[in-house]
Protein backbone atom coordinates (compact mmCIF):
# COMPACT_ATOMS: atom_id res chain seq x y z
CA UNK A 1 0.00 0.00 0.00
CA UNK A 2 2.70 2.24 0.68
CA UNK A 3 4.32 1.67 -2.68
CA UNK A 4 1.08 2.56 -4.14
CA UNK A 5 0.83 5.81 -2.71
CA UNK A 6 4.38 6.53 -3.70
CA UNK A 7 4.25 5.36 -6.79
CA UNK A 8 0.77 7.62 -6.94
CA UNK A 9 2.39 11.07 -5.08
CA UNK A 10 5.61 10.43 -7.91
CA UNK A 11 3.12 10.14 -10.94
CA UNK A 12 1.77 14.03 -9.57
CA UNK A 13 5.24 15.26 -9.45
CA UNK A 14 5.66 14.31 -12.98
CA UNK A 15 2.79 16.14 -14.18
CA UNK A 16 3.43 18.70 -12.27
CA UNK A 17 6.44 19.04 -13.42
CA UNK A 18 6.00 18.79 -16.91
CA UNK A 19 2.98 21.73 -16.28
CA UNK A 20 5.23 23.64 -15.07
CA UNK A 21 7.65 24.34 -18.05
CA UNK A 22 4.57 24.45 -20.65
CA UNK A 23 2.89 27.07 -18.40
CA UNK A 24 6.37 28.94 -18.18
CA UNK A 25 6.16 29.32 -22.21
CA UNK A 26 2.47 29.51 -22.60
CA UNK A 27 2.13 32.36 -20.50
CA UNK A 28 4.23 34.80 -21.99
CA UNK A 29 3.38 33.62 -25.40
CA UNK A 30 -0.20 33.94 -24.71
CA UNK A 31 0.72 37.75 -23.86
CA UNK A 32 2.61 37.67 -27.15
CA UNK A 33 -0.38 36.46 -29.41
CA UNK A 34 -2.77 39.04 -27.69
CA UNK A 35 -0.90 42.20 -27.60
CA UNK A 36 1.68 41.57 -30.50
CA UNK A 37 -0.25 39.72 -33.16
CA UNK A 38 -3.88 41.36 -32.14
CA UNK A 39 -6.65 40.32 -34.38
CA UNK A 40 -4.46 38.86 -37.19
CA UNK A 41 -3.32 36.30 -34.84
CA UNK A 42 -3.05 32.44 -35.65
CA UNK A 43 -4.43 30.63 -32.43
CA UNK A 44 -3.48 27.56 -34.00
CA UNK A 45 0.13 28.04 -34.02
CA UNK A 46 0.22 28.67 -29.81
CA UNK A 47 0.12 25.53 -28.97
CA UNK A 48 2.50 24.19 -31.64
CA UNK A 49 5.28 27.07 -31.17
CA UNK A 50 5.04 26.40 -27.06
CA UNK A 51 5.04 23.22 -28.11
CA UNK A 52 8.29 23.24 -29.92
CA UNK A 53 10.07 25.54 -27.20
CA UNK A 54 9.23 23.02 -24.68
CA UNK A 55 10.87 20.27 -26.66
CA UNK A 56 14.01 22.63 -27.61
CA UNK A 57 14.63 23.54 -23.61
CA UNK A 58 14.57 19.55 -22.89
CA UNK A 59 17.20 18.88 -25.86
CA UNK A 60 15.17 18.03 -28.60
CA UNK A 61 16.92 19.39 -31.78
CA UNK A 62 14.62 21.52 -34.17
CA UNK A 63 14.65 21.59 -38.28
CA UNK A 64 13.93 25.01 -38.81
CA UNK A 65 12.28 25.91 -42.16
CA UNK A 66 11.49 29.37 -42.77
CA UNK A 67 8.64 30.07 -45.33
CA UNK A 68 9.07 32.03 -48.47
CA UNK A 69 7.14 35.04 -48.03
CA UNK A 70 9.17 35.67 -44.77
CA UNK A 71 12.44 35.23 -46.82
CA UNK A 72 11.43 37.63 -49.46
CA UNK A 73 9.76 40.40 -46.57
CA UNK A 74 13.11 40.22 -44.79
CA UNK A 75 15.49 40.15 -47.82
CA UNK A 76 17.35 36.54 -46.83
CA UNK A 77 18.93 34.17 -49.03
CA UNK A 78 17.27 30.93 -49.93
CA UNK A 79 20.57 29.26 -48.81
CA UNK A 80 19.62 30.43 -45.06
CA UNK A 81 16.10 28.75 -45.54
CA UNK A 82 16.50 25.83 -43.88
CA UNK A 83 19.06 24.87 -40.93
CA UNK A 84 18.99 23.00 -37.49
CA UNK A 85 18.50 24.97 -33.73
CA UNK A 86 19.77 22.30 -31.13
CA UNK A 87 21.32 25.20 -28.59
CA UNK A 88 18.78 24.74 -25.94
CA UNK A 89 17.44 27.25 -23.06
CA UNK A 90 19.03 25.02 -20.20
CA UNK A 91 16.71 27.05 -17.97
CA UNK A 92 13.74 24.64 -18.82
CA UNK A 93 15.93 21.86 -18.61
CA UNK A 94 17.20 22.90 -14.79
CA UNK A 95 14.03 23.12 -13.65
CA UNK A 96 12.30 19.94 -15.06
CA UNK A 97 15.69 17.94 -13.49
CA UNK A 98 15.13 19.96 -10.17
CA UNK A 99 12.00 19.09 -9.49
CA UNK A 100 12.48 15.07 -10.65
CA UNK A 101 15.24 15.11 -8.68
CA UNK A 102 13.31 15.98 -5.57
CA UNK A 103 10.61 13.26 -6.73
CA UNK A 104 13.36 10.34 -6.78
CA UNK A 105 14.31 12.02 -3.56
CA UNK A 106 10.89 12.05 -1.67
CA UNK A 107 10.63 8.41 -3.03
CA UNK A 108 13.03 6.46 -1.31
CA UNK A 109 12.39 8.61 1.76
CA UNK A 110 9.45 6.81 1.45
CA UNK A 111 10.65 3.73 1.07
CA UNK A 112 9.45 3.41 -2.49
CA UNK A 113 12.16 4.81 -4.94
CA UNK A 114 11.97 2.03 -7.12
CA UNK A 115 8.07 2.44 -7.78
CA UNK A 116 8.30 6.20 -7.28
CA UNK A 117 11.13 6.61 -10.32
CA UNK A 118 9.24 4.13 -12.27
CA UNK A 119 5.49 5.77 -12.26
CA UNK A 120 7.03 9.34 -12.53
CA UNK A 121 9.18 8.30 -15.49
CA UNK A 122 6.04 6.59 -17.15
CA UNK A 123 4.08 9.97 -16.40
CA UNK A 124 6.36 12.16 -17.70
CA UNK A 125 6.90 10.13 -21.35
CA UNK A 126 3.07 10.24 -21.54
CA UNK A 127 3.44 14.15 -21.03
CA UNK A 128 6.34 14.08 -23.88
CA UNK A 129 4.51 11.75 -25.91
CA UNK A 130 1.10 13.74 -26.32
CA UNK A 131 3.45 17.26 -26.66
CA UNK A 132 5.58 15.53 -29.37
CA UNK A 133 2.61 14.19 -31.23
CA UNK A 134 0.32 17.22 -31.06
CA UNK A 135 2.90 19.93 -31.20
CA UNK A 136 3.45 19.35 -34.87
CA UNK A 137 5.11 23.08 -36.09
CA UNK A 138 6.09 23.22 -39.74
CA UNK A 139 8.38 25.66 -39.24
CA UNK A 140 10.01 24.14 -36.42
CA UNK A 141 9.86 20.25 -36.55
CA UNK A 142 10.98 18.20 -34.30
CA UNK A 143 11.79 14.25 -34.48
CA UNK A 144 8.61 11.92 -32.39
CA UNK A 145 11.42 9.90 -31.59
CA UNK A 146 13.51 11.80 -30.24
CA UNK A 147 10.81 14.42 -28.83
CA UNK A 148 10.00 11.43 -26.61
CA UNK A 149 13.52 10.01 -25.53
CA UNK A 150 15.52 13.30 -24.35
CA UNK A 151 12.98 14.63 -22.42
CA UNK A 152 12.50 11.12 -20.97
CA UNK A 153 15.97 11.47 -19.78
CA UNK A 154 15.91 14.84 -18.47
CA UNK A 155 13.05 13.64 -15.72
CA UNK A 156 14.59 10.25 -15.35
CA UNK A 157 18.11 10.40 -15.35
CA UNK A 158 18.04 12.83 -12.21
CA UNK A 159 14.77 11.20 -10.47
CA UNK A 160 17.13 7.93 -10.51
CA UNK A 161 20.27 9.73 -9.32
CA UNK A 162 18.92 11.39 -6.59
CA UNK A 163 17.07 8.31 -5.16
CA UNK A 164 20.10 5.81 -5.73
CA UNK A 165 22.37 8.01 -3.85
CA UNK A 166 19.66 9.01 -0.83
CA UNK A 167 19.35 5.10 -0.40
CA UNK A 168 23.23 4.25 -0.76
CA UNK A 169 23.51 6.95 2.26
CA UNK A 170 20.29 6.67 4.21
CA UNK A 171 18.99 3.13 4.06
CA UNK A 172 19.17 0.26 6.31
CA UNK A 173 17.37 -2.39 4.17
CA UNK A 174 16.61 -3.03 0.09
CA UNK A 175 18.66 -3.61 -3.15
CA UNK A 176 21.10 -0.46 -2.67
CA UNK A 177 21.54 -1.04 0.86
CA UNK A 178 22.83 -4.90 0.32
CA UNK A 179 24.99 -3.36 -2.62
CA UNK A 180 26.98 -1.12 -0.26
CA UNK A 181 27.08 -3.65 2.42
CA UNK A 182 28.28 -5.95 -0.14
CA UNK A 183 30.86 -3.13 -1.32
CA UNK A 184 32.17 -2.32 2.47
CA UNK A 185 32.68 -6.24 2.64
CA UNK A 186 34.82 -6.57 -0.16
CA UNK A 187 37.11 -2.95 0.50
CA UNK A 188 36.82 -2.43 3.90
CA UNK A 189 35.89 1.00 5.38
CA UNK A 190 38.60 2.35 3.41
CA UNK A 191 36.71 2.19 0.05
CA UNK A 192 33.27 3.57 1.29
CA UNK A 193 35.57 6.10 2.33
CA UNK A 194 37.53 6.53 -1.05
CA UNK A 195 33.98 6.56 -2.84
CA UNK A 196 32.15 9.27 -0.66
CA UNK A 197 35.53 11.48 -0.50
CA UNK A 198 34.98 11.33 -4.79
CA UNK A 199 31.72 12.25 -4.82
CA UNK A 200 32.01 15.06 -2.37
CA UNK A 201 35.39 16.39 -3.70
CA UNK A 202 33.72 16.37 -6.92
CA UNK A 203 30.77 17.95 -5.93
CA UNK A 204 33.19 20.98 -4.25
CA UNK A 205 35.12 21.56 -7.25
CA UNK A 206 31.60 21.55 -10.13
CA UNK A 207 29.69 23.53 -7.64
CA UNK A 208 32.14 25.78 -7.02
CA UNK A 209 32.95 26.65 -10.71
CA UNK A 210 29.57 27.41 -11.05
CA UNK A 211 29.60 29.59 -8.28
CA UNK A 212 32.49 31.39 -9.98
CA UNK A 213 31.18 31.59 -13.57
CA UNK A 214 28.15 33.09 -12.12
CA UNK A 215 29.98 35.69 -10.69
CA UNK A 216 32.54 36.32 -13.40
CA UNK A 217 29.10 36.50 -15.35
CA UNK A 218 27.67 39.18 -12.69
CA UNK A 219 30.89 41.40 -12.80
CA UNK A 220 30.85 41.16 -16.93
CA UNK A 221 27.31 42.73 -16.64
CA UNK A 222 28.36 45.45 -14.26
CA UNK A 223 31.16 46.47 -16.54
CA UNK A 224 29.84 46.02 -19.92
CA UNK A 225 26.60 47.58 -19.36
CA UNK A 226 26.81 50.10 -22.10
CA UNK A 227 27.57 47.83 -24.85
CA UNK A 228 24.82 45.81 -23.54
CA UNK A 229 22.51 48.83 -23.71
CA UNK A 230 23.97 49.51 -27.37
CA UNK A 231 22.57 45.95 -28.51
CA UNK A 232 19.53 46.75 -26.90
CA UNK A 233 18.69 49.56 -29.12
CA UNK A 234 20.08 48.46 -31.96
CA UNK A 235 16.96 45.92 -32.16
CA UNK A 236 14.64 48.74 -32.12
CA UNK A 237 11.88 46.66 -30.29
CA UNK A 238 8.82 48.37 -28.34
CA UNK A 239 8.01 47.23 -24.84
CA UNK A 240 6.86 43.89 -25.82
CA UNK A 241 9.35 42.97 -28.12
CA UNK A 242 12.05 43.97 -25.36
CA UNK A 243 9.79 42.33 -22.94
CA UNK A 244 9.62 38.84 -24.69
CA UNK A 245 13.46 38.96 -25.97
CA UNK A 246 14.17 39.55 -21.89
CA UNK A 247 12.23 36.50 -20.76
CA UNK A 248 14.18 34.55 -23.57
CA UNK A 249 17.31 35.65 -22.51
CA UNK A 250 16.34 34.76 -18.92
CA UNK A 251 15.57 30.89 -20.54
CA UNK A 252 19.99 30.96 -21.57
CA UNK A 253 21.11 32.27 -18.71
CA UNK A 254 22.33 28.67 -17.61
CA UNK A 255 23.69 28.37 -21.47
CA UNK A 256 25.69 31.26 -21.05
CA UNK A 257 26.75 30.49 -17.38
CA UNK A 258 28.25 26.97 -18.78
CA UNK A 259 30.17 29.13 -21.18
CA UNK A 260 31.98 31.46 -18.72
CA UNK A 261 32.59 28.48 -16.41
CA UNK A 262 34.20 27.42 -19.65
CA UNK A 263 36.05 30.39 -20.23
CA UNK A 264 37.08 30.26 -16.56
CA UNK A 265 38.87 26.99 -17.28
CA UNK A 266 40.78 28.15 -20.42
CA UNK A 267 39.08 26.49 -23.74
CA UNK A 268 36.38 29.49 -24.06
CA UNK A 269 34.09 29.43 -26.17
CA UNK A 270 33.00 29.55 -30.01
CA UNK A 271 29.92 32.03 -30.91
CA UNK A 272 30.20 30.74 -34.46
CA UNK A 273 32.61 28.72 -37.14
CA UNK A 274 36.08 30.14 -36.61
CA UNK A 275 35.46 32.08 -33.63
CA UNK A 276 36.89 32.19 -30.15
CA UNK A 277 36.38 33.64 -26.98
CA UNK A 278 38.72 32.38 -24.25
CA UNK A 279 41.36 34.07 -21.48
CA UNK A 280 44.39 33.70 -24.58
CA UNK A 281 42.24 35.65 -27.11
CA UNK A 282 39.31 36.82 -28.50
CA UNK A 283 38.38 35.96 -32.05
CA UNK A 284 34.57 36.99 -33.35
CA UNK A 285 32.86 38.21 -35.92
CA UNK A 286 30.05 40.25 -36.65
CA UNK A 287 27.68 39.84 -33.01
CA UNK A 288 23.77 39.60 -33.56
CA UNK A 289 22.11 42.11 -32.24
CA UNK A 290 21.47 40.17 -28.91
CA UNK A 291 22.10 42.45 -25.61
CA UNK A 292 23.39 39.06 -23.89
CA UNK A 293 26.27 38.61 -26.45
CA UNK A 294 27.01 42.18 -25.42
CA UNK A 295 29.12 40.27 -22.60
CA UNK A 296 31.61 38.92 -24.98
CA UNK A 297 34.79 41.16 -24.86
CA UNK A 298 36.28 42.51 -27.83
CA UNK A 299 39.67 41.86 -26.51
CA UNK A 300 41.37 39.82 -23.84
CA UNK A 301 44.34 40.61 -21.29
CA UNK A 302 47.30 38.00 -20.31
CA UNK A 303 45.38 38.95 -16.46
CA UNK A 304 43.01 36.35 -17.44
CA UNK A 305 45.13 33.22 -17.64
CA UNK A 306 45.06 33.88 -14.05
CA UNK A 307 41.47 32.65 -14.09
CA UNK A 308 42.56 28.89 -14.68
CA UNK A 309 44.17 28.70 -11.01
CA UNK A 310 40.61 28.98 -9.88
CA UNK A 311 39.75 24.82 -11.04
CA UNK A 312 43.46 24.00 -9.02
CA UNK A 313 42.38 26.17 -5.80
CA UNK A 314 38.97 23.98 -5.73
CA UNK A 315 40.79 21.21 -6.20
CA UNK A 316 43.24 22.18 -3.57
CA UNK A 317 39.58 22.76 -1.25
CA UNK A 318 38.30 19.60 -2.47
CA UNK A 319 41.97 17.44 -1.25
CA UNK A 320 42.03 19.08 2.07
CA UNK A 321 38.53 18.49 2.90
CA UNK A 322 38.87 14.79 1.60
CA UNK A 323 41.69 14.45 3.70
CA UNK A 324 40.11 16.45 6.72
CA UNK A 325 37.81 13.51 6.64
CA UNK A 326 40.17 10.61 6.16
CA UNK A 327 41.81 11.66 9.45
CA UNK A 328 38.87 12.14 11.50
CA UNK A 329 36.66 9.26 10.11
CA UNK A 330 38.94 6.45 8.62
CA UNK A 331 42.31 7.02 9.89
CA UNK A 332 43.78 6.27 6.75
CA UNK A 333 45.45 9.89 5.50
CA UNK A 334 48.51 8.12 5.84
CA UNK A 335 48.16 5.61 3.09
CA UNK A 336 49.13 6.43 -0.16
CA UNK A 337 46.30 4.37 -2.63
CA UNK A 338 43.33 6.04 -0.65
CA UNK A 339 44.83 9.38 -1.00
CA UNK A 340 45.62 8.69 -4.68
CA UNK A 341 42.38 7.04 -5.79
CA UNK A 342 40.93 9.72 -4.43
CA UNK A 343 42.69 12.65 -6.41
CA UNK A 344 42.39 10.60 -9.67
CA UNK A 345 38.78 10.09 -8.91
CA UNK A 346 38.11 14.07 -8.17
CA UNK A 347 40.20 14.84 -11.27
CA UNK A 348 38.53 12.52 -14.36
CA UNK A 349 34.84 12.99 -12.47
CA UNK A 350 35.02 16.74 -12.34
CA UNK A 351 36.03 16.62 -15.71
CA UNK A 352 33.48 14.24 -16.90
CA UNK A 353 30.74 16.32 -14.97
CA UNK A 354 31.73 19.98 -16.81
CA UNK A 355 32.23 17.93 -20.39
CA UNK A 356 28.70 17.39 -20.11
CA UNK A 357 27.42 20.60 -18.71
CA UNK A 358 29.46 21.56 -22.07
CA UNK A 359 28.03 19.49 -24.38
CA UNK A 360 24.54 20.42 -22.87
CA UNK A 361 25.54 24.29 -23.46
CA UNK A 362 26.43 23.48 -27.02
CA UNK A 363 24.59 23.40 -30.33
CA UNK A 364 23.40 24.83 -33.72
CA UNK A 365 21.92 28.26 -33.45
CA UNK A 366 21.44 29.37 -36.75
CA UNK A 367 22.36 28.94 -40.26
CA UNK A 368 26.06 29.15 -42.08
CA UNK A 369 28.71 29.91 -38.95
CA UNK A 370 25.96 29.74 -36.71
CA UNK A 371 25.93 26.30 -36.86
CA UNK A 372 28.90 25.99 -34.34
CA UNK A 373 28.03 27.53 -31.00
CA UNK A 374 29.20 27.63 -27.12
CA UNK A 375 31.98 25.71 -25.56
CA UNK A 376 34.17 22.22 -26.83
CA UNK A 377 32.85 19.20 -24.54
CA UNK A 378 36.01 17.34 -24.63
CA UNK A 379 38.61 20.69 -24.58
CA UNK A 380 36.72 21.92 -21.65
CA UNK A 381 36.33 18.74 -20.05
CA UNK A 382 39.77 17.99 -20.06
CA UNK A 383 41.36 20.89 -18.99
CA UNK A 384 39.12 21.11 -15.67
CA UNK A 385 40.38 17.55 -15.16
CA UNK A 386 43.84 18.09 -15.28
CA UNK A 387 43.24 21.47 -13.50
CA UNK A 388 41.45 19.75 -10.50
CA UNK A 389 43.70 16.82 -10.16
CA UNK A 390 46.78 19.50 -10.07
CA UNK A 391 45.01 21.05 -7.05
CA UNK A 392 43.86 17.88 -5.30
CA UNK A 393 47.07 16.03 -5.23
CA UNK A 394 48.73 19.19 -3.40
CA UNK A 395 46.84 18.26 -0.94
CA UNK A 396 46.43 14.25 -1.26
CA UNK A 397 49.20 12.97 -2.54
CA UNK A 398 52.35 15.20 -0.75
CA UNK A 399 52.93 14.00 2.47
CA UNK A 400 51.88 15.76 5.45
CA UNK A 401 53.62 17.96 7.57
CA UNK A 402 55.16 16.94 11.28
CA UNK A 403 52.47 17.18 14.03
CA UNK A 404 52.41 16.70 17.91
CA UNK A 405 51.07 12.92 17.30
CA UNK A 406 53.53 11.86 14.88
CA UNK A 407 56.84 13.77 16.23
CA UNK A 408 58.95 10.75 16.90
CA UNK A 409 58.20 9.12 13.35
CA UNK A 410 59.87 13.13 12.26
CA UNK A 411 63.09 12.58 13.93
CA UNK A 412 61.64 13.94 17.58
CA UNK A 413 61.89 10.44 19.12
CA UNK A 414 64.46 10.05 22.08
CA UNK A 415 66.41 7.01 23.42
CA UNK A 416 64.38 6.03 26.09
CA UNK A 417 61.50 4.24 26.48
CA UNK A 418 58.08 4.72 24.53
CA UNK A 419 56.12 6.25 27.64
CA UNK A 420 52.77 6.23 26.03
CA UNK A 421 53.01 2.24 26.50
CA UNK A 422 51.54 1.04 29.69
CA UNK A 423 54.53 -0.22 31.98
CA UNK A 424 57.19 1.97 30.16
CA UNK A 425 57.45 4.23 32.56
CA UNK A 426 60.94 3.54 34.38
CA UNK A 427 59.29 2.45 37.76
CA UNK A 428 57.06 0.15 35.68
CA UNK A 429 53.23 -0.20 35.64
CA UNK A 430 53.03 0.24 39.58
CA UNK A 431 55.24 3.61 40.17
CA UNK A 432 56.24 1.84 43.36
CA UNK A 433 58.20 -0.53 41.76
CA UNK A 434 61.07 1.46 39.98
CA UNK A 435 63.38 -0.32 37.64
CA UNK A 436 66.85 0.05 38.46
CA UNK A 437 68.33 -1.79 35.90
CA UNK A 438 67.04 0.81 33.17
CA UNK A 439 66.71 3.93 35.12
CA UNK A 440 69.74 3.40 38.18
CA UNK A 441 68.67 3.96 41.61
CA UNK A 442 65.90 4.97 42.80
CA UNK A 443 65.64 8.84 43.63
CA UNK A 444 65.95 9.45 47.52
CA UNK A 445 64.98 12.72 49.44
CA UNK A 446 67.17 13.74 52.29
CA UNK A 447 66.78 11.64 55.69
CA UNK A 448 66.04 14.89 57.53
CA UNK A 449 62.81 15.59 54.94
CA UNK A 450 59.76 14.99 56.40
CA UNK A 451 56.89 14.76 54.39
CA UNK A 452 55.65 18.22 53.94
CA UNK A 453 59.45 19.13 52.90
CA UNK A 454 59.09 16.54 50.31
CA UNK A 455 56.09 17.78 49.09
CA UNK A 456 57.66 21.52 48.64
CA UNK A 457 61.03 20.24 47.71
CA UNK A 458 62.38 22.66 45.10
CA UNK A 459 63.63 21.51 41.82
CA UNK A 460 66.81 23.46 41.95
CA UNK A 461 68.37 23.84 45.50
CA UNK A 462 69.09 28.11 46.07
CA UNK A 463 72.86 27.79 45.52
CA UNK A 464 74.99 28.04 48.85
CA UNK A 465 78.30 30.23 49.12
CA UNK A 466 80.46 27.36 48.09
CA UNK A 467 78.26 25.92 45.27
CA UNK A 468 77.92 26.69 41.62
CA UNK A 469 74.45 27.22 39.93
CA UNK A 470 72.26 24.30 39.28
CA UNK A 471 73.20 24.71 35.27
CA UNK A 472 77.10 24.20 36.14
Amino acid sequence: MQRLVVALLAAVDAAIAAAVGLAAILAPATVLWVFGFGGDADWGALWPAAGSVWQLGHLVPLDVTLPAEYLAAAGIDAAAATFVVSLAPLAFTVLTAALAARSGLRASRNEGWGAGVAAGTVVFALAATGIALSARDPVAEASVPLGIVLPVAVFAVPALLAAVVTEWREADVGLIARLRDGFEERTGAAGLAVAAETVRGTAIVVVGLVGAAALLLTVATVLRGPEIIALTQAGNADALGATMLTLAQFAYLPTVVVWALAFIAGPGFALGTGTEVAPAGTQVGVVPPIPLLGLVPESTTPWLLLLALVPVALGVLAGWVARSQLVATSGGADRMGPRLLIALGIGVFSGGVVALLALLASGSAGPGTLAQVGPSPGAVGLAVGLEALAGAAILLVLPRGASADDGRDEGWATDGPDVSEPGAHAWGADPSEWDEERAGPAPTLPAEADASQADTQPLFPRPGPDRGTPLD
